[in-house]
């Protein structure tokens, strides 16, 4: 079965691998000390190293650039076409990361894809809140567009997935003037919904080795400022669902945010989206970083980069008949 068909509203299951959990539980006996820790600001440079740490591809090379007035890096595989492109917005829970310490994460999705990949450093809080981010994600997208890229796919982890899904919803809702065709997006563990209503926040909290409700919480107020949780462009959960592309959406068993993503595919499905939810038992928040080490990571990306590549194929054929 081609990863882009539908499987209408039944999630796809992946058993755990042995040897995976042998190395996810070394994993969540080291992370569980720092569990539910207040964040920091200071607490930037660990993330990034973190992500730093992503094993490298060596067919990939790196380019900074500014995108519609947003500075990042463009992940350029060994091949690609010059009217495609993914555009790729990195997790941090709306306070962390950079486009350059996820570039090894992204060289994984841009390689499997075949199309190059741009990863803005949108504006992170509490220094800059929401609507910051979301704006600069929109101004990304027009900047790719005015670029003269007419095929672009949209992708995003954590934080950035939520960004990604609100991205989606307002081109979907012409809210965003562009000539290029958003072909799909594909997310990992993607927050939907700022209310933190999802009941995995009990029922996953104590299988997650990351994350606790207060925690979280915490962040997303953070991120929020004075701004209503339920605004669509903060809970995706909460946006526009006619007119998406396709969308795939894997997550871990494990996350307290598993909900987040099961509840946006089911809402996605009532309003017609084509959708499909891939959920990775035992595996917690951000696994597809540990590529190399996991089969659940490969496989995981795998997939992804298959959707991505028959979404960007499938919309070139398209247009090239028109």
């Amino acid at each position: 079965m081609s990863t882009s068909e539908s499987l209408g509203n039944v999630p796809v299951i992946h058993p755990l691998d042995p040897e995976d959990a042998s190395m996810i539980s070394r994993i969540e006996t080291a992370a569980r000390p720092y569990k539910g820790l207040p964040w920091r600001i200071e607490a930037r440079k660990q993330y990034d190293a973190l992500m730093e740490g992503v094993s490298p591809r060596g067919d990939v090379t790196f380019e900074s650039d500014t995108v519609g007035g947003v500075p990042g890096l463009w992940v350029h595989p060994a091949s690609s076409r010059p009217d495609e492109a993914l555009l790729h917005l990195h997790g941090g829970w709306f306070s962390a990361g950079t486009a350059r310490a996820y570039r090894h994460l992204v060289g994984h999705i841009a390689a499997r894809a075949g199309a190059r990949a741009f990863v803005p450093d949108y504006r992170l809080a509490p220094e800059h809140p929401f609507p910051a981010a979301v704006d600069d994600a929109l101004a990304t997208y027009r900047g790719m567009d005015d670029s003269g890229i007419r095929r672009i796919a949209i992708t995003g982890d954590s934080a950035g997935g939520n960004l990604a899904l609100v991205l989606a919803s307002c081109v979907a809702g012409k809210a965003v003037s562009a000539k290029a065709l958003l072909v799909g997006a594909a997310v990992l563990s993607p927050v939907t919904d700022l209310t933190l209503s999802g009941a995995t926040y009990e029922t996953r909290a104590e299988a997650d080795p990351y994350f606790t409700r207060q925690q979280v919480a915490e962040l997303v107020r953070s991120y929020l400022g004075s701004a209503d949780a339920n605004d669509p462009l903060g809970s995706p959960l909460q946006g526009r669902f006619s007119g998406l592309p396709p969308i795939r959406i894997h997550v871990g068993d494990d996350e307290v945010l598993l909900d987040d993503s099961r509840r946006y595919v089911e809402r996605a499905i009532a309003a017609g989206v084509d959708v499909r939810l891939d959920v990775w038992t035992g595996m917690p928040h951000g696994f597809p970083a540990i590529i190399g080490t996991l089969k659940a990571s490969a496989q995981a990306l795998d997939a992804i980069g298959l959707f991505l590549t028959e979404r960007l194929q499938a919309s070139s054929h398209l247009r090239g008949r028109k």
